[in-house]
């Protein structure tokens, strides 16, 4: 039960803290006024228009038992005292019967104490509190015809309730708007760590950022800020490491390649050589690997444009595209072009028609690869995006590869807060579905 409960409540209650700080400073203010407005309400407003409205009528049966009375001079000189001390307006209709209609509001209080007190006193009667502003006419079957009595708003309703509302309520609303420029001024360096963290997760550079705010939110962003220069003081490290490696290698490879120009038996010199080609393409491929997060700025491109040239350099019929044109994405233009060749490289390894399809849905942009080449087995989707690693079955790597055309498209996706799956095809093959935030 308790755990339904609080699912019911994850499920109402907002997810930003701007909102759910707002919530418990506004949540109190709301109740304590609607509290003290039912407790004036009840207490106070409403009993006193029962009683103004019992004295109302106590002077209008008053005035009825006098009209009873046959002495004429006698109701004309108690309707000029009604008229004059009571702002009452008499006068009596001959020949005249109550209204069919009835026009009482049944959700209004003012008509609800007028009916109950008049039904204690009155046996017919009809009243009218809407057609005029400031007066109420009643009317009142007596003997032949109707008395009818104008009378005003103010003598069964007190008016100190717009007052008390207005009071009740501007506080509120000043205070609630008060509480919300400071929740937004508290929650602002929060966001700004949020933005920073997401736009160093896809790669981008982050040096404008200056933790501010609250004490334990300037620790989190100094935190964020230092954590930030360990990662690319690492990832520096490990480029220099492998270009330093690559300096070292190139100048033996490039020793055994003029000794064996010099090699007279041929057959040995052309195996010699295929293997050194080798060595070098593989070299080029760790290089390639350790500069996958290449300091390059992020500018606003046309995807669907890249996707079209990128496919026309390789110059083949079984690459067919369908995409929507004119999408904009903001990143780096030359790695995700790169992550592009990567994959299209290795479909064409393996398959013989691809088909690559482009469009964007609500904030996402998904690019799908589809081949009909021999495919992955499932187990190893997660596998072939580890650095190095080959799989010997279907779809093995040729002896050239070392495992990280995949790899460095993956860490390309991820970088720009993307995501890149594999399943299977509907081709046959292998299906791979890139999805890049818009």
């Amino acid at each position: 039960m308790f755990y339904g409960l609080s699912r019911l409540l994850k499920k109402i209650l907002p997810k930003q803290l701007f909102y759910r700080a707002l919530l418990i400073v506004a949540m109190p203010i709301i109740i304590i006024q609607l509290t003290i407005s039912i407790v004036f309400f009840d207490s106070l407003w409403i009993k006193t228009n029962k009683g103004l409205t019992r004295a109302l009528v106590g002077e209008i049966d008053t005035l009825i038992d006098i009209y009873n009375d046959e002495n004429e001079h006698n109701k004309k000189k108690l309707t000029d005292l009604y008229n004059q001390n009571f702002n009452f307006s008499i006068r009596f209709l001959e020949n005249t019967k109550l209204p069919d209609i009835k026009v009482e509001r049944w959700f209004s209080p003012m008509d609800r104490n007028l009916r109950r007190e008049l039904k204690s006193k009155i046996n017919e009667y009809w009243f009218n509190t809407t057609s005029y502003q400031e007066v109420v006419d009643l009317r009142i079957k007596f003997k032949e015809g109707v008395l009818q009595i104008f009378f005003p708003k103010e003598r069964i309703q007190s008016t100190s309730i717009r007052i008390f509302a207005l009071w009740i309520t501007l506080p509120a609303f000043l205070l609630i708007a008060i509480a919300m420029i400071f929740l937004k001024n508290q929650t602002r360096p929060i966001i700004k760590l949020a933005e920073a963290s997401q736009r160093f997760g896809r790669g981008e550079d982050v040096e404008d950022y200056s933790p501010s705010g609250a004490l334990e939110i300037r620790k989190a962003g100094y935190e964020f800020d230092r954590m930030r220069k360990r990662i690319l003081r690492h990832l520096n490290q490990r480029s220099e490491m492998l270009s330093g490696i690559s300096h070292d290698l190139r100048t033996p490879l490039t020793r055994i390649k003029l000794q064996l120009e010099i090699i007279k038996d041929k057959e040995i010199s052309k195996k010699l050589s295929r293997d050194v080609d080798e060595m070098e393409k593989m070299l080029n491929e760790y290089l390639q690997f350790s500069k996958s997060t290449f300091k390059e700025k992020n500018e606003e491109f046309n995807i669907s444009e890249l996707i079209s040239s990128t496919i026309k350099k390789y110059e083949k019929n079984n690459i067919l595209i369908d995409q929507e044109e004119g999408n904009i994405f903001m990143g780096r233009k030359n790695l995700i072009q790169r992550s592009l060749n990567n994959l299209i490289d290795n479909a064409l390894r393996f398959a013989k028609n691809i088909k690559i399809k482009q469009y964007k849905i609500k904030k996402n942009l998904l690019i799908i690869i589809d081949d009909d080449g021999p495919g992955i087995p499932t187990s190893e989707y997660e596998n072939v995006f580890k650095p190095f690693y080959k799989i010997d079955k279907s779809r093995g790597q040729s002896k050239s590869s070392v495992g990280l055309g995949l790899s460095i498209s993956s860490d390309i996706i991820r970088s720009h807060g993307g995501n890149i799956e594999l399943m299977k095809s509907e081709m046959g093959g292998l299906k791979i579905k890139i999805s890049l935030p818009v």
